[in-house]
């Protein structure tokens, strides 16, 4: 497969996975807004998904709901807007066009037009935002059902789902170190049931921690679940092992020694978090080692770049 191919591939399935992450956080934390008696600040989800450089542009944005998002999910001046990376996946599907089912391209176009829709932004800021997100939410589980039914089981789709999980396995470690740098600014928080909950509904966790633990919220719970749960689909270990699962299948003659190296620095990562307990996180410090984590997951992303894509 060609190096730009193999790139496309990727980013297209990058792209469509930090929506989904920025679509769901935008709705937990918008009901939370609605909610809330405390001062709510919106802060953190533009620290996580925006990475707005401008203090006073974020705090702005912060004492209006109904800005943050239009700036999150309309915002053509925020390059991290749901409508410019949906528009930077649809790019990189045109690229590989002949190498996707129709199917795949109708619906990521559809995904696409609905988020351009002028519609869209006046219903943002004038009707219920959580029915126009649920919307947009819906195009991208009809977008990975498609995905799931129509790719052929080949290169591409490795590369499509190295993409994500290397996209969810970030998004997990931000979200938990974002929440988390939270609770030591202000430890009433650690008490807080409604701040653990949204913090796992963003996450599509709350039910399965039900399920999993009875003894109600607990921070080292969630830490648990978040990142050491094989179960859990948006567990880091989940989404690592992900990783391993499609970059193992791209093994051939013609790269052993690049495939060595990149599947040494994902076993070296995947051992890292399986032989770690809520205890040795704690021990280690949870912002420390999530950094780690970050660092690790960020060099895979530019030791594919390098030795896969050519540097694209």
């Amino acid at each position: 497969m060609l190096s730009r191919v193999a790139a496309s591939f990727y980013w297209l399935s990058r792209y469509i996975e930090r929506s989904d992450g920025m679509l769901r956080m935008l709705k937990i934390n918008y009901a939370s807004s609605q909610d809330t008696i405390q001062e709510f600040t919106w802060a953190p989800v533009i620290r996580i998904f925006a990475g707005v450089g401008d203090e006073e542009e974020a705090d702005k944005l912060d004492n209006n709901s109904r800005a943050v998002l239009k700036f999150m999910v309309t915002g053509k001046n925020n390059p991290n807007s749901i409508l410019n990376i949906i528009t930077l996946s649809r790019e990189n599907a045109r690229g590989v066009q002949e190498h996707i089912p129709k199917d795949l391209w109708q619906c990521l176009n559809e995904y696409y037009h609905t988020v351009k829709d002028p519609k869209i932004e006046k219903a943002l800021l004038r009707d219920d935002p959580i029915g126009v997100l649920d919307i947009l939410i819906k195009q991208v589980m009809l977008y990975y059902g498609t995905a799931e039914i129509t790719m052929e089981r080949g290169e591409g789709r490795s590369f499509m789902n190295i993409g994500k999980y290397l996209e969810r396995a970030i998004q997990s470690v931000d979200i938990l170190d974002t929440k988390f740098g939270s609770v030591s600014d202000n430890p009433d928080l650690l008490t807080d049931t409604s701040y653990w909950k949204h913090l796992l509904l963003s996450l599509g966790g709350y039910e399965l921690y039900l399920k999993t633990y009875r003894e109600g919220f607990e921070a080292s719970n969630i830490l648990e679940q978040v990142v050491l749960n094989n179960d859990f689909p948006r567990s880091v270990i989940y989404s690592v092992n992900n990783i391993q699962r499609y970059f193992d299948r791209l093994k051939n003659n013609s790269n052993a020694d690049d495939f060595r190296e990149l599947s040494f620095q994902i076993g070296r990562l995947q051992s890292r978090i399986k032989y770690s307990s809520v205890k040795s996180i704690e021990q280690d410090g949870l912002h420390q080692y999530l950094l780690q984590i970050r660092k690790e997951l960020y060099g895979i992303g530019n030791a594919l770049n390098e030795h896969y894509f050519a540097n694209s």
